[in-house]
């Protein structure tokens, strides 16, 4: 089974919460950015990113905006379940942007990255804000599958989600307009991001998330207003 959260943040001890228990061994956890242990190169730090691939299930992320982005470089890119990935240690991976994988079954669009806060300081390294080459190669990924996929899975949503959830006014750049494309352009069953760190079941297409983990294959209440 596939399962979804959000922002770790490089928070080990959310992987010691009961809700991560009901994953089981061969089963995919992915997170929707900020992964964040990988910041400082540490020693520390490496043996934690061992430990995470050491898990029983495959542990992959995309890139939010608070990543150090010079220590992620620094992983050899290698090609897995039909898109481009950084293979971080064992079962952990980074889903690189604009890639579409074929993960248990399931066809899945990755797109990593978006805008920090105006009062968020840049990390070293920083490239949060996807390039021109990553919006191209994610249109042609899509476009060798019909623009059909069983799930989205970004760091941000769509323009229209962000304002529907009236959190902040977004900005109308390149990587919003974009989203909105893929949005109105493609086929695809569930959208998962984590930018907002809530949780909340949006629309039956549309979830964020941040501190819960849930099976993709989740059927919501849309009516619920309380979250997931």
């Amino acid at each position: 089974m596939i399962y979804i959260t959000g922002d770790t943040h490089g928070d080990i001890s959310r992987f010691k919460k009961p809700m991560f228990r009901k994953i089981r061994k061969r089963d995919t956890l992915i997170i929707c950015g900020d992964f964040g242990f990988i910041w400082d190169g540490s020693k520390k730090e490496k043996n934690t990113l061992k430990k995470l691939g050491k898990r029983r299930y495959d542990v992959l992320f995309v890139d939010g905006v608070h990543e150090n982005f010079t220590e992620l470089e620094q992983y050899e890119i290698e090609s897995w379940n039909g898109g481009n990935t950084r293979k971080i240690s064992g079962k952990l991976r980074q889903l690189m942007r604009g890639q579409v994988f074929e993960i248990e079954g399931k066809r899945i669009f990755t797109f990593g990255g978006g805008n920090r806060d105006e009062d968020d300081k840049p990390v070293s390294g920083s490239k949060e804000k996807p390039s021109e080459a990553e919006f191209n190669e994610g249109m042609a990924a899509l476009e060798e599958v019909g623009f059909t996929v069983d799930y989205v899975i970004s760091y941000e949503p769509p323009t229209q989600i962000t304002e529907f959830l009236a959190l902040n006014k977004p900005e109308r750049d390149k990587a919003s307009h974009y989203l909105d494309e893929i949005n109105e352009k493609t086929e695809y069953r569930r959208w998962f991001f984590g930018r907002h760190h809530i949780n909340k079941i949006v629309t039956s297409k549309f979830f964020a998330l941040f501190d819960n983990v849930i099976n993709a294959e989740y059927t919501p209440n849309v009516k619920n207003k309380k979250g997931l």
